[in-house]
């Protein structure tokens, strides 16, 4: 084999390398399907936010902020004061 097509041949392999680790990065980092999701069941409650609102071990707590409380349907509060997170508006 001369050096021209030694050289191209090398050239394939590590091009293909790079693109095959591009693409295995790419596939099992999940870095974009974390950034498009977020998890709203361990992140408290705003005022105007109608997610329930869970401690860290995952326990859920009633959110009894006024602004909070104005916002909500009577099964919801009833869901919150039964200590179970809520699945109504």
């Amino acid at each position: 084999m001369n050096r021209v097509k030694k050289a191209g041949v090398a050239l394939a392999m590590v091009g293909s390398s790079l693109a095959g680790g591009a693409v295995g990065a790419a596939l099992f980092s999940g870095g974009s399907a974390g950034a498009a999701t977020s998890n709203s069941n361990t992140a408290p409650s705003s005022p105007g936010n109608n997610a329930p609102a869970a401690a860290p071990g995952g326990t859920f707590h009633s959110n009894e902020n006024a602004a909070h409380e104005a916002t909500e349907s009577p099964q919801r509060e009833a869901q919150e004061n039964s200590g179970q997170a809520p699945t109504v508006p």
